[in-house]
């Protein structure tokens, strides 16, 4: 009896060990799949992003029909000061051009990875073209790079320390400055201007006539301070000291006679 229940009980563990060592190879095995499930899908994944990034490259090309040329000249700016083009710079180009696209089209999220460049050269130029967020073999029409480019074209020009002549967008015209609308209206300006020479007319024409009537009497006194002048001499009989009149002269004389 006691051999029986043993014989039974050794069963019943052996069974058990089967079991549980059944179920750790059940698990094991659906660990192993799910492991090459996630490789194969990781595999598919870096194919994918690989032929996307092939596919945005294949778009970037010289000439291209939404491609833009930029030309950078930093020495010719900065001179002693200018700095030197490398990877962190192209860098920050792109960065900087996402934003002015984000800045534009606010409803897309653009990152650096949808500024592709191409045609780099050692004379620091290049093409680039911006690829659309929701699909990265899709470009960004040129008037919406045009346009994002115009709107941030300080911010983008500040962050190299280059301008509109130094930094280039070949086929992007730069955008030129906002009117500055004065405080006073320009009507108010002319009414003012004519109201002054008008102003400065009269007060001239009372000065001329001011003067010209103080020469008047200062040419009166003289003439009337001559005849006084003359009349007192013929008064006083004295010829040496006025004028000598001939007919008064000729008159004595016939009379004489």
């Amino acid at each position: 009896m006691i051999n029986l229940s043993s014989e039974i009980a050794y069963d019943s563990v052996w069974t058990g060990l089967n079991i549980l060592q059944s179920a750790i190879i059940s698990a094991q095995l659906r660990f192993l799949l799910s492991l090459l499930l996630s490789v194969e899908m990781l595999e598919k994944i870096i194919l994918l992003l690989c032929c996307s990034c092939a596919v945005a490259q294949h778009l970037c090309t010289p000439d291209a029909s939404d491609g833009y040329k930029v030309r950078l000249s930093i020495k010719t700016a900065l001179e002693g000061q200018a700095y030197e083009w490398n990877e962190n710079e192209m860098f920050l180009f792109r960065a900087t051009l996402a934003f002015a696209m984000r800045n534009h089209i606010r409803e897309q999220k653009f990152e650096v990875s949808n500024i592709i460049v191409c045609n780099e050269t050692p004379r620091v130029s290049f093409w680039f073209v911006v690829t659309s967020p929701e699909s990265t073999s899709v470009l960004i029409g040129k008037e919406d790079v045009e346009e994002a480019v115009r709107k941030s074209r300080n911010r983008i020009n500040s962050a190299f320390l280059l301008t509109d002549k130094t930094l280039e967008f070949i086929g992007i015209l730069p955008t030129l400055a906002a009117p500055v609308d004065p405080d006073t209206p320009p009507w108010l300006i002319v009414f003012g201007v004519v109201m002054g020479i008008v102003g400065a007319g009269i007060i001239l024409l009372l000065v001329s006539s001011v003067v010209q009537k103080k020469r008047k009497n200062e040419m009166t006194d003289d003439e009337e301070n001559c005849e006084e002048t003359r009349v007192k001499t013929v008064e006083n009989g004295s010829v040496g000291e006025g004028v000598y009149n001939m007919s008064f002269s000729d008159d004595e004389r016939f009379t004489q006679m």
